[in-house]
């Protein structure tokens, strides 16, 4: 594989030559460990879908090609300069001529990246429909993450919020980026705003990212069961998205051929890479193909750790299991009472590395949003279940909903999955 000139780009984006054709993103750089998970889930958080990829490496430079349409509900237009700006702060920085990067990383001459700084974003206001997810929409379009909530409504109709937040241009702490966010918050909060202030989190703000309600036994064994998970989607899912998962040896003397067939959803090709990353398999070269009827084909050319093909039957066994589960359900949503309130619950596998699906919380309060359904209380919190790290969304419909039918639980659920999959 032959390595660029310093002159090449690092990353392309070519638009289509007309309306509804896909956007080619090339990414060419140095190889690293993570790097096409990484790729894929910024692509997810820019609200663009993978329609095919292509990606190669020979172990120290890789070549990605992702062709991508933006996804048409609800979003705001795509930023396509800044998600190439994005993009190239992924990729490795190419070593000085006749030095190996990779030597570099693990000599720790390349300086890692530190934690971001969090915020303490706090307002008050009146309480109005769809409020949460215009704040969200505002907090998503300046690169703000958020990294837990706490909503409250209080009786006479007025809300106090408070957003843990990361800024990804880490600029917050500057007077003219927290002025940025106050005039764009009020243009969403509107007079009805007493007070709006950022501040940066001291110690004890910063454990509550930590804390969070324990889950009940109900729940967890509603969420986070695997037992009958292939009978339970397929009696809820249509036709197309029936799932093969399977492991050849014989078509290559070097690496293992992982093949999927599958249904199509949001953030498939994300799925599928953080699962192989969290197991510790490097990809040498990889195809995906999302066809025009919802059903989707990956080939996965892989090896373990140590640069070996997947020979032991155990290990191929877990594995398959484990992105047919990731697969299946890659977002486990329910709708439960607790006391007078009806409790929406959406939960998503946190990476090996501690970082959660991007959007979650974005597209839940853009689906209640459609739904015309107020929120009362919201919180985001990190559980650990069966030694795995889980991100939980926890979301009170208010005293209003406890005795909703089940025709209408059923469509809060069905509308809030849709959104987080990208069904129509």
């Amino acid at each position: 594989m032959g390595i660029p000139s310093p002159s090449d780009e690092v990353v392309q984006i070519v638009h289509g030559d007309s309306a509804g054709d896909p956007t080619v993103v090339t990414v060419s750089c140095p190889d690293k460990t993570g790097l096409g998970c990484d790729l894929c889930r910024l692509v997810l958080l820019f609200g663009l879908n993978v329609l095919k990829g292509d990606m190669s490496t020979d172990g120290r430079w890789c070549y990605i090609v992702l062709w991508v349409a933006a996804s048409r509900r609800g979003r705001p237009p795509v930023a396509w300069d800044l998600l190439k700006e994005r993009l190239v702060d992924l990729c490795p920085v190419p070593a000085p001529f006749g030095v190996d990067s990779a030597y570099l990383a693990a000599a720790g001459l390349q300086e890692p990246a530190g934690e971001p700084q969090v915020f303490l974003l706090k307002f008050c206001c009146y309480d109005r429909m769809g409020l949460l997810h215009d704040v969200t929409c505002v907090l998503c379009e300046m690169e703000l993450t958020i990294r837990r909530v706490k909503v409250s409504t209080t009786p006479d109709g007025r809300v106090m919020d408070l957003f843990f937040i990361t800024d990804a241009r880490e600029l917050l702490h500057t007077k003219s980026r927290r002025e940025e966010a106050y005039e764009k918050l009020q243009s969403v909060l509107g007079d009805s705003v007493t007070s709006c202030e950022i501040e940066s989190a001291t110690e004890d703000m910063s454990s509550c990212l930590q804390a969070s309600a324990l889950l009940s036994p109900l729940v967890l064994e509603q969420m986070f069961s695997e037992v009958d998970v292939i009978e339970e989607q397929s009696s809820r899912s249509r036709s197309d998205s029936r799932l093969s998962v399977t492991m050849d040896n014989s078509l290559s003397p070097a690496h293992t051929l992982i093949q999927i067939q599958c249904g199509d959803h949001k953030g498939l090709l994300y799925d599928i890479m953080r699962t192989v990353k969290d197991c510790n398999i490097q990809i040498s070269y990889g195809r995906f193909y999302a066809g025009q009827k919802g059903r989707c084909e990956v080939d996965l050319f892989a090896v373990q750790s140590d640069g070996k093909k997947i020979l032991d039957q155990q290990k191929q066994r877990t594995m398959c299991s484990r992105l047919r589960t990731e697969l299946l359900r890659p977002l486990r949503v329910a709708l439960v009472n607790r006391g007078p309130d009806a409790e929406l619950l959406v939960a998503n596998p946190v990476e090996v590395s501690g970082k959660g699906r991007p959007l979650v919380f974005y597209d839940i309060t853009l689906a209640l949003k459609n739904l015309h359904r107020r929120v009362f209380l919201a919180e985001i919190g990190r559980h650990v279940v069966d030694d795995r790290e889980w991100e939980v969304y926890r979301v009170h419909l208010g005293e209003d909903d406890h005795e909703l039918s089940c025709s209408v639980r059923s469509k809060i659920v069905d509308g809030v999955t849709n959104m987080l999959m990208g069904w129509d």
